[in-house]
């Protein structure tokens, strides 16, 4: 079977779990809600979507031991998954600080 069928079968396959995740994300805090803001999350679901589906290629490429092809599509999918989750947690704070000086005028 081919490696890039795979993997993107592999993130079709997790895409629901990405969008609850990624709706969580953007649902809460519920104000302030603005252009801005709703840009920057959509910006950081598609990094977190992008760097995910990069993760996963190269876990798949990566992915070697006793487990056989199998072990391949589950490095794959826990290095998407882990990635996507890092990006949002990252992006988290970084969006609280930003919406704080939104709030008080900053920029």
């Amino acid at each position: 079977m081919n490696a890039f069928f795979e993997t993107g079968l592999s993130f079709i396959l997790f895409l629901p779990t990405f969008a609850i995740v990624g709706a969580l994300y953007c649902a809460w805090p519920r104000a302030p809600r603005g252009a801005a803001r709703w840009l920057a999350d959509v910006g950081v679901l598609a990094l977190a979507a992008g760097a995910s589906i990069f993760a996963m290629r190269w876990g798949f490429d990566a992915g070697t031991g006793s487990g056989g092809h199998l072990w391949r599509q589950i490095v794959a999918t826990l290095l998407a998954y882990g990635v996507f989750l890092a990006v949002l947690a990252l992006a988290w704070p970084m969006r609280a600080r930003w919406m704080r000086g939104r709030s008080r005028g900053e920029g």
